[in-house]
């Protein structure tokens, strides 16, 4: 099974192509190789294997990182 998360751009660097994200104090660096649609700072996308896949709408982040914390019994924010 895999699980890709929804995750808040903090950085972008558009030299290396690569982007500073976040979720629930954990910070990783990902790809923006194979993203659907440009990214910008604040933005929401899904990520998996190291990997921005697509850009999310904050609604929709906000949605699903809800639905994480109920039925993970995790804290994400």
């Amino acid at each position: 099974m895999c699980l890709a998360v929804p995750m808040e751009i903090k950085t972008i660097n558009s030299e290396l192509n690569v982007a500073d994200v976040e979720i629930g104090g954990v910070k990783r660096q990902v790809r923006l190789d194979i993203i659907d649609q440009a990214p910008l700072v604040g933005d929401y996308v899904i990520v998996h294997a190291g990997f921005a896949l697509r850009r999310l709408d904050r609604e929709d982040a906000l949605e699903t990182i809800k639905l994480f914390q109920e039925g993970f019994g995790l804290e994400l924010n």
